[in-house]
């Protein structure tokens, strides 16, 4: 039970927010909602030591309400916290009123209500979710997997994500992106497609094509998509134009400069990009600043990688200027035997994403014969059965015949969409 609420708004669209006009709004605000004010204080601040902006606030008999500004950018923050009998949303209410009359380009990007003076304790957000109704068969293994990794990443442990099929154009990103913020992910392994189809995301999202009754369509549909410039991912088409001619015209300069790996080409480009969408949302720029290894083997089997052949073939560029997948492993191995924590693998798919970096222990232990830990904590998802000949869908206890795993290593397999799974998985993280 609570006894009390809590009210945000993050607001832009500001500019000019006066601070002696707006602690006089939090007065009227606050007197409409029925809370009996105590005390009033503004703190201007000149962009000397603080950001240019003001503080504002009215201490409550129930508690505050206050306002935060960047006011040179039009940014506010306003907080209304009450307990007892008065409803912030009274007050809120008011707020928003007045301030959207004064200042018509306001923008409220998030309003959110949180229960305060809670007298039982409460789990809630997608972790207590989870918990609660994720009980049996696929959720349940969902959850397991989830207080496994949890436990994993708590103890110290450290975290390579494998991604296969078309994670990114399903916008992955906007998930895994806040895990490697987070410090949660360490290193990444992914097809070519996926490295190129978060970039094509990053400065098309919005020419990109979704097709609901993608199942529906029929082979002349296709035909017309091919000849309207699109090419057809399930449900959603990237735009020819704007997502991979655009490309293509910024990476020929950069594949011309230096020998380079595949990812490093693109993260060369990112900041002469205009992005599309946020860039919080791409999680390749979230690598970049984290600092943390990406691996792209196979990278030839993308469309990047056709384009680049095509230019050598032309002579407009070096076969040299990509580095190659021998070069990754080496560059995998070297940082496997220097990692000073046990390392975890989430595999997301099947393919040469998977089976390309897990591949490192037994060529080190088996090959070189060195001394290094096997995997610490494995997790597939996947919606490929377990069957003759699929090792994309075989348990993970066949890997310890290939001396990947040890035998008492957590293992868990999730048989499900992993466009589900995975933004379900690192929520539960994070949250």
């Amino acid at each position: 039970m609570s006894h009390g609420a809590h009210i945000m708004l993050d607001c832009t669209g500001v500019v000019g927010l006066e601070g002696d006009w707006m602690l006089k709004l939090l007065e009227q605000a606050v007197d409409f909602s029925g809370a009996r004010r105590v005390h009033s204080h503004i703190e201007d601040f000149d962009g000397s030591v603080s950001p240019l902006g003001f503080a504002a606030v009215v201490l409550l008999d129930e508690s505050h309400v206050s306002a935060h500004t960047y006011s040179d950018r039009g940014w506010l923050a306003i907080d209304a916290f009450t307990c007892g009998d008065t409803d912030p949303a009274r007050i809120i209410e008011v707020l928003e009123k007045e301030l959207s009359s004064t200042f018509p380009e306001i923008r409220i990007n998030r309003r959110k209500r949180v229960e305060r003076f809670l007298t039982q304790p409460t789990n809630g957000g997608v972790r207590g979710f989870v918990d609660r109704h994720f009980n049996h068969f696929n959720a349940g293994a969902l959850r397991d997997c989830a207080h496994s990794l949890d436990t994993f990443l708590n103890d110290g442990g450290r975290l390579m994500v494998t991604l296969s099929g078309a994670m990114s154009t399903a916008e992955l990103g906007r998930s895994l992106a806040p895990m490697i913020r987070a410090g949660k992910v360490h290193a990444i392994t992914c097809t070519g497609a996926n490295l190129e189809e978060e970039v094509f995301n990053l400065v098309a999202n919005s020419s990109f094509h979704r097709i609901p009754n993608w199942r529906n369509l029929s082979q002349e549909d296709d035909a017309e998509l091919l000849k309207s410039g699109f090419n057809r991912v399930t449900d959603t088409c990237i735009p020819e134009d704007e997502a991979i001619r655009h490309i293509e015209g910024k990476i020929l300069e950069q594949w011309k400069k230096e020998s380079a790996f595949p990812h490093e080409h693109l993260m060369a480009i990112l900041d002469d990009l205009e992005a599309d969408i946020p860039r919080a949302d791409s999680w390749i720029i979230a690598a970049r600043d984290a600092g943390i290894p990406i691996y792209v083997p196979g990278w030839e089997d993308s469309t990047l990688g056709n384009i680049f052949a095509a230019h050598c073939i032309a002579g407009d560029v070096k076969r040299s200027a990509v580095k190659t997948g021998i070069d990754y492993m080496m560059h995998l191995a070297n940082w496997y035997r220097n990692a000073e924590h046990p390392i975890g693998f989430l595999q997301i798919g099947g393919g040469i994403a998977g089976d390309f970096p897990i591949c490192v222990v037994p060529m080190l232990r088996q090959d070189l014969g060195e001394e290094v830990p096997l995997w610490g904590w494995f997790a597939q998802i996947s919606e490929s059965t377990t069957s003759y000949g699929g090792y994309s869908g075989a348990p993970p206890s066949e890997k310890i015949s290939w001396g990947k795993l040890a035998p008492g290593t957590p293992m868990h397999i999730i048989e499900s969409d992993a466009t589900i799974v995975a933004p379900i998985l690192f929520s539960y993280i994070l949250d």
